[in-house]
């Protein structure tokens, strides 16, 4: 019988995102196969201690629920109630170690093949957390350090996709502190590059927290206040009256795109609100796209993917301008959505893959670039 593979799934995080994180979290649950995985919640709460929670099969069968509530409960429980730990650094040691010395063994087996991180935003999908497992020497699914930092910055992203030749809208990147001191100066800067509408984004953090559709001059001042308390970078973008296309990439150095999905928000654009708590957004897969233009994305997309190095998954936004019918590459994101209305596995599934075996997939690329790490060296001894 094949041994299963010990999965520390990981969740919650410092993050204005924890509670999407959470609704990840409950769908990749709930999707795994117990009969291949033996599986580890690894809860982080919001001040960022981490948590293991016991039962993890039963935790599968909870996370069932249909309810976003009941899918979630058993995670929060882990937050709360679960065995306090700490991440170890040391690659020849546990991964996790129990935070008090007189603490019981953590299943008498601490120790994970795989970090599966289900986090999103600030301290997850960010690079600190991938710098932390690469340092412990263990796999983990998704972007690397590089791929999940320059995809979290919104600026450094769309500079890498510029120069590798990817369509982008203009931009003009503020800092916080130059806003605080110098208000005026900042605002003759953005109107002289952009004309309104333009929207203004917090540069490092998902899921549209903090995002502002700035129409005329007397909503700018709040709009960048906004973005200011989440980031000390904030991104000043071009609008355009546009449709807002998804498509998913999948693979580490040969990567496949999806067959691409469109977002129709309930709101005015596809803010938090329409995400994940007003109902009446809608996806549309696939997207309503001629034979070329879904060539166009997908390869788009794939290019999107090795611009910024990505590697096991990504999801990249497009807006597809209504006037010229040009597409726009807005950004890509290392670790999108799971939850059971995400684009990510919806498509995937419309591309003939059921998110059971994207699971398993992500599971196997991990383990096959771990693998590939183990043929470079990390020594040097001069030839004499």
């Amino acid at each position: 019988m094949k041994k299963k593979i010990r999965l520390g799934v990981l969740f919650g995080g410092r993050s204005g995102e924890h509670e999407v994180s959470l609704t990840s979290a409950a769908s990749v649950f709930k999707a795994l196969d117990p009969a291949k995985y033996e599986v580890v919640p690894i809860g982080i709460t919001r001040e960022g201690r981490w948590r293991v929670g016991p039962k993890a099969v039963g935790l599968l069968a909870e996370a069932a629920g249909q309810d976003a509530a009941q899918r979630t409960a058993p995670l929060q429980a882990v937050l709360e109630q679960g065995k306090a730990v700490t991440p170890s650094v040391d690659p020849t040691s546990p991964k996790l170690l129990p935070l008090a010395k007189s603490a019981p063994a953590l299943n008498a087996r601490p120790e994970v093949d795989v970090i599966f991180p289900v986090l999103h935003g600030t301290f997850g999908e960010d690079g600190t957390i991938q710098g932390l497992l690469e340092l412990a020497d263990v796999a983990y699914v998704g972007a690397g350090v590089l791929a999940s930092s320059t995809g979290m910055d919104k600026d450094v992203m769309k500079r890498l996709f510029r120069d590798a030749g990817l369509p982008v809208l203009p931009w003009e990147l503020v800092l916080r502190r130059d806003w605080e001191q110098d208000y005026a100066g900042v605002r003759k800067r953005i109107e002289k590059r952009l004309r309104y509408p333009f929207f203004v984004k917090p540069a490092n953090l998902g899921s549209s927290v903090g995002i502002t559709k700035v129409h005329v001059p007397g909503e700018l001042e709040a709009a960048m206040d906004l973005a200011a308390q989440y980031d000390r970078k904030i991104l000043v973008e071009k609008g355009i009256e546009a449709r807002e296309i998804e498509c998913a990439v999948l693979g580490n150095d040969s990567p496949e795109a999806s067959v691409p999905g469109e977002v129709i928000p309930v709101n005015e654009f596809y803010d938090y609100e329409a995400k994940y708590i007003k109902e009446g957004s809608e996806l549309v897969i696939p997207a309503s796209l001629s034979p070329r233009q879904r060539q166009r994305v997908q390869e788009l997309a794939v290019r999107a993917f090795r611009a910024i190095d990505c590697a096991g998954m990504g999801r990249v936004d497009f807006l597809l301008d209504r006037k010229s019918g040009k597409f726009f590459v807005m950004e890509i994101n290392t670790i999108p959505g799971f939850t059971p209305i995400s684009m990510y596995p919806k498509v995937w599934e419309a591309s003939g893959i059921p998110y059971s075996k994207v699971l398993d997939r992500l599971i196997d690329l991990a383990l096959e670039r771990h693998h590939d790490k183990t043929r470079t060296r990390y020594n040097y001894t001069p030839q004499r």
